[in-house]
């Protein structure tokens, strides 16, 4: 059973199976080990810290996902209960950062997880040691996580990204056809993969 966070829909072709890993093999092994021990990835806009969170929810039992940043509107109390799931991912951690009250609930929420073995797994623009947390308590407990950075895809890995985008619908790419997309799409690969009509 999948548990979603403020009514966040996974997406369906976030799996892991669709993500071109090129360097990030350990990190990819690691979240797919399912250990208990909380995990913190991090790494640049669009080098998909999303995807990944998401295919940990999709491969596992009882996971949810939630977004801190597009949950800052909310009381930090909406977190309270997800420390029962399974799997629990929380995205953007560092959109908090500087919020004492939110950075309590990820303190508590911390503890709570480590008594219950629930496994945590984070992701953010910048490794742990590098956001300018508030209060210290927390910055030890996020600092206790392993931390992997999420690297981005070189040339050779933004192909496998094009090949394993067109295999999800059933199309077959050729390798001059992806080189000759591969030269003239957005470096930004997220956006250059993105579906048209999809939300942005």
């Amino acid at each position: 059973m999948k548990q979603l966070a403020l009514g966040v829909r996974l997406r369906a072709d976030a799996i892991f199976e669709s993500f071109a890993a090129g360097l990030n093999g350990e990190l990819i092994a690691a979240l797919r080990e399912g250990g208990s021990g909380p995990l913190w990835l991090w790494g640049s806009e669009g080098s998909g810290k999303t995807h990944l969170l998401q295919a940990v929810c999709a491969a596992a039992d009882a996971a949810a996902y939630f977004p801190l940043e597009r949950s800052l509107a909310l009381p930090p109390a909406a977190l309270a209960g997800f420390e029962n799931c399974r799997v629990l991912c929380l995205d953007d951690a560092d959109a908090i950062a500087g919020d004492p009250q939110w950075e309590q609930a990820l303190f508590r929420l911390f503890n709570e997880a480590a008594e219950l073995g629930t496994r945590l797994i984070f992701a953010a623009r910048a490794a742990p040691r590098g956001i300018d947390w508030s209060l210290e308590d927390w910055r030890s407990r996020a600092a206790a996580s392993a931390v992997y950075q999420l690297r981005d895809l070189d040339d050779a890995g933004r192909l496998e990204a094009l090949r394993l985008r067109a295999a999800q619908r059933g199309l077959q790419l050729p390798s001059e056809t992806a080189d000759y997309l591969l030269r003239r799409m957005p470096r930004d690969l997220p956006l250059a993969l993105r579906a048209p009509g999809s939300p942005r």
